[in-house]
């Protein structure tokens, strides 16, 4: 219907976009990439007695057809979808459908995408499409599913975003620069051991709200907890450190003291985790700070320039695991 509307109203038509697309559906001696009509019976003979059913999908998704949520769902689409008899109906017209004489007619740009191991429509198909329909775009794309909504589906749509607009979209990124913060209480184990395990742990729970709703507010993430610290993360070092400041001075009012570390670097997404070399500096950052010490890299500082924080020079340092020397400030 699509490619009849593009050849007979140009005008109306700014693209025509053809995915896993058929110019015939019955097999014949010079249009062999379809089934047989003897094939297409079966299938037509199968909706007629399990439609609604789990359907299955060896041939429709075949990187999916060993999933049996999936199969429910797509069970649940198809009976969404179209009744048992509109679902014969449609079949049936498709089995007889043939456009191959439109195809010269359409002068729209037009996209052909086809998956190169499709089972359900092969991808001579798409081919065929593609060489008829004058100045035609055809992209063939790995894969054998032909449902467009499983498989490579970023693949798909970039192909259709940059046709339409000539613009491919950037790749999501797993890597964000972010300002990376631990925090640590200071003697927590002795603490604990004064204490006695209820108090500690009515005091630990204190902490832990208090210090997640100041990251919160200064429009941080908590990331996740250590077991007697944090680990945020910020888009910005200037609120990062105003953040410690809190953190540092609340927790002194509940009789606890903490230390915390700071460094700015390109940091890996992981879910709900990050990593990377920017997280593995800040935890050593934090293990050369003193009791309630918030002590930066030199990186953090030197983002922060003009921002009224003042520093004091703690040296060079060798961090575990890292290379060379690193130079830390204190924050006053």
């Amino acid at each position: 219907m699509s490619a009849l509307f593009a050849a007979t109203y140009p005008e109306k038509t700014s693209a025509l976009v053809m995915y896993g697309a058929f110019a015939k559906r019955i097999q014949s001696t010079d249009y062999p990439w379809a089934p047989s009509r003897e094939e297409r019976q079966k299938w037509i003979e199968l909706i007629e007695s399990s439609w609604g059913g789990e359907a299955d999908l060896d041939t429709l998704a075949p990187s999916v057809a060993g999933d049996p949520s999936f199969r429910r769902r797509f069970a649940t689409y198809l009976r969404s979808s179209a009744s048992p008899g509109a679902a014969l109906a449609l079949a049936r017209m498709n089995t007889d459908v043939d456009i191959r004489n439109v195809l010269p007619s359409i002068h729209v740009p037009t996209l052909v995408i086809h998956r190169k191991g499709d089972r359900d429509v092969s991808v001579g198909n798409g081919r065929f499409l593609a060489q008829r329909i004058p100045g035609s775009k055809f992209v063939e794309l790995a894969g054998d599913d032909h449902l467009p909504w499983v498989g490579d589906t970023d693949s798909i749509l970039a192909e259709v975003e940059e046709f339409l607009t000539g613009t491919r979209p950037s790749p999501p990124s797993d890597r964000v620069l972010a300002t990376v913060m631990f925090t640590d209480i200071v003697g927590s184990t002795k603490k604990a051991g004064q204490l006695g395990d209820k108090e500690w742990r009515r005091l630990l729970q204190q902490h832990n709200e208090m210090a997640e709703r100041e990251i919160l507010r200064f429009r941080g993430t908590t990331v996740k907890g250590t077991g007697d610290g944090f680990l945020a993360t910020f888009d910005g070092p200037t609120r990062a450190i105003l953040c410690a400041h809190e953190i540092r001075d609340r927790v002194q009012r509940l009789g606890i003291e903490v230390r915390i570390g700071l460094h700015t670097g390109e940091c890996e997404l992981m879910g709900n985790d990050v990593g990377g070399l920017a997280v593995n500096t800040a935890s050593r950052v934090v293990g050369e700070a003193g009791p309630g010490e918030i002590l930066v890299s030199n990186t953090v500082k030197d983002l922060v320039a003009g921002s009224g924080l003042t520093f004091t020079d703690r040296g060079f340092h060798n961090l575990k695991g890292l290379e060379g020397e690193w130079r830390l400030f204190a924050v006053e």
